[in-house]
């Protein structure tokens, strides 16, 4: 996921990830999530909830990106807590998907600190910037969630 460059570009990302169009949390197919710095609001990272899927299947696809001044930082894990809240609480997906070039560490390690699980390889699955890359697939389930949650790791 890529933050968006130019006007045309954020524009089309608000209306896609804002859920324009209805105030109904369960009828919504993309949600777009800004992560913000406590003390001054200062916006350092997004997360996007996107191509969800209702019915029998309850589940979404995770895409995320840190702005670079504020990665490592930890602001990145806070607000996955918080989104994770989002997509099993109020959109109760049973299912979120994050998936992750496999160079990516940090993002790699921010899904597993979440309890995200390996559950495979996909080659050559997405095209960014003009070349196919081979990213890992990792999935987190609300049960695995709220198990986490009671544990205190939060």
């Amino acid at each position: 996921m890529q933050a968006p460059s130019t006007r045309a570009r954020y524009l089309a990302f608000l209306h896609r990830f804002s859920g324009l169009g209805t105030s109904d949390p369960l009828a919504v197919t993309h949600v777009g999530l800004l992560v913000c710095r406590c003390e001054d609001d200062a916006i350092v990272g997004a997360f996007n909830i996107g191509e969800i899927v209702r019915g029998l299947f309850k589940s979404a696809y995770l895409g995320y990106y840190a702005f670079a001044p504020h990665a490592g930082a930890g602001y990145m894990s806070e607000g996955l807590e918080l989104v994770l809240h989002v997509a099993f609480r109020i959109l109760k997906l049973h299912r979120v998907e994050a998936n992750v070039q496999p160079t990516n560490r940090r993002s790699l390690a921010l899904v597993r600190r979440a309890g995200f699980a390996r559950e495979g390889y996909s080659r050559r699955y997405v095209r960014i910037a003009g070349r196919w890359r081979d990213h890992v697939r990792m999935a987190l389930l609300v049960e695995d969630w709220g198990v986490r949650r009671k544990k205190g790791r939060r």
